[in-house]
């Protein structure tokens, strides 16, 4: 029971693709570089982070931001060096600036769009004249009676 409580525990932890020879001495650098590697996209996994990504572009950009936190940069200095280098596609959350105000604001904007068509629909619906408001003529219903008999 004991065994199968650990591996349990250990499926359910998050896994780290970081290799042993990455591990920075200095914990408190090592720490900043998780957190700041949890926040950069692996550009050949496309939607994990490079913390988490097995490939080998994943595990070079690990060891740019170890270089750069070592040689002194700030966290936002390095990940500015790794965007200027890689582009902005690398962030997992990108900012709204530049050309990306315009995919933050596609959804409320599709969801407005569609709101204001489906109202104009359901106000054209409402006045349009239903089945039951029809009436027939005397003539018409005259007409009817007599192919009704035959």
């Amino acid at each position: 029971m004991k065994h199968l409580c650990l591996i349990l525990v250990l499926l359910a932890t998050p896994l780290a693709a970081v290799q042993p020879d990455e591990v920075l001495s200095d914990p408190v650098l090592e720490a900043r570089a998780r957190d700041v590697s949890k926040e950069l996209r692996c550009l050949v996994c496309r939607n994990e982070s490079i913390d988490e990504s097995e490939a080998s572009l994943a595990r070079d950009l690990r060891i740019l931001l170890r270089e750069r936190l070592v040689a002194g940069d700030t966290d936002a200095e390095a990940v500015d060096f790794i965007v200027a280098r890689y582009g902005e596609f690398v962030l997992l959350n990108p900012t709204l600036g530049g050309a990306n105000w315009l995919l933050w604001a596609a959804g409320p904007l599709m969801l407005l769009i569609a709101g204001g068509v489906g109202g104009i629909y359901l106000r054209a619906r409402s006045r349009a004249p239903t089945l039951g408001e029809d009436v027939l003529s005397d003539a018409e219903e005259a007409r009817l009676r007599d192919i009704l008999k035959d």
